[in-house]
């Protein structure tokens, strides 16, 4: 287990290293300069510019910088705006509205994707098992931006049944329309994934030799045949976890929610280079330590993991 663990954290520095060096490069190797478009259509004065970029590194080579960056991250550094702001301040204001918008989208994926998977791998080749399919493959045909505007207008604008925007009303009632918006796509997925986990363990000679011992089938079902599907459900869960924190750029446009994607969202805008960079930086540890525990998890659920 220990072996695993420390090859576990090896590959999460490894890509981390590797993701971020090149989220890096994107912001700050390509052609423009961040600096001259903070004077907006009044170009800043030739000496202004040279300060600026001489404060911010920005006249040194890219891969000087990145590893300046890198140095402050080891310090919980994340940057400071062009604004003399911290980024790591900026996010802190926004992460709970992302946080809470993720958790509530996430809870709704686990518990709906779950109970229609195993419903629809229960009873393969029936009706409610063809509705399950239909329904997730239609969930999936749908852009996230048509659906949320879809779900505002209809929901909250002619039912009048959730908050059209903003965070006022407070969780649960600011949240839940435009979580269920994001947790369509993932619980298509959730119970696409445990219907076919369900139906291959199902099959599967313990799952027999369980009935043929004469376990009650609510056991053989509860206990087992979900232990052993779950295992692939939480791999993917985890990893839907991390888009979700990540991936509410569009959702909380929509629904004006001010949270760490807005924030996101007004940085590429606006050109703000070390925004961009500390913000992705921070979903990247988001995603990667996520999977990792995950990845622990299912190691302790299924001890033919851990001697692979």
């Amino acid at each position: 287990m220990t072996r695993r663990v420390t090859r576990r954290l090896v590959d999460l520095l490894v890509v981390f290293l590797g993701v971020t060096l090149i989220i890096y490069l994107m912001v700050f190797a390509l052609p423009g300069d961040p600096i001259a478009a903070l004077g907006g259509d009044r170009p800043l004065a030739p000496n202004v510019v040279a300060e600026l970029r001489e404060r911010y590194h920005l006249d040194e080579p890219v891969l000087q910088q990145y590893l300046r960056y890198l140095g402050g991250l080891l310090q919980g550094d994340l940057g400071t705006t062009f604004q003399g702001q911290s980024v790591a301040d900026r996010m802190a204001l926004r992460w709970p509205v992302t946080i809470t918008l993720a958790l509530t989208a996430w809870g709704i994926e686990v518990l709906l994707g779950v109970l229609l998977g195993l419903v629809a791998g229960l009873r393969a080749g029936a009706v409610s098992d063809r509705l399950v399919l239909a329904g997730t493959v239609v969930a999936t045909s749908i852009p996230v931006f048509v659906l949320a505007v879809s779900a505002q207008l209809w929901l909250g604008v002619e039912l009048a049944w959730f908050p059209v925007a903003g965070t006022s009303a407070g969780w649960p009632t600011a949240y839940l329309l435009p979580a269920a918006v994001i947790a369509v796509f993932g619980l298509a997925s959730v119970a696409r994934l445990m219907r076919g986990s369900v139906v291959d363990t199902l099959r599967t000679d313990f799952v027999r030799t369980l009935r043929a011992k004469g376990l009650r089938e609510r056991q053989v079902v509860g206990v087992h045949v979900l232990r052993s599907s779950s295992i692939p459900v939480l791999t993917f869960l985890a990893i839907d976890l991390g888009y979700l924190l990540g991936g509410t750029v569009v959702v909380e446009g929509v629904f004006n929610l001010p949270g760490v994607g807005q924030l996101l969202f007004q940085a590429i805008r606006a050109h703000e280079g070390p925004t961009i960079v500390g913000v992705s930086t921070a979903l990247i540890l988001v995603f990667l330590v996520t999977n990792l525990l995950v990845d622990l998890l299912a190691s302790v659920l299924d001890p033919r993991i851990r001697h692979e």
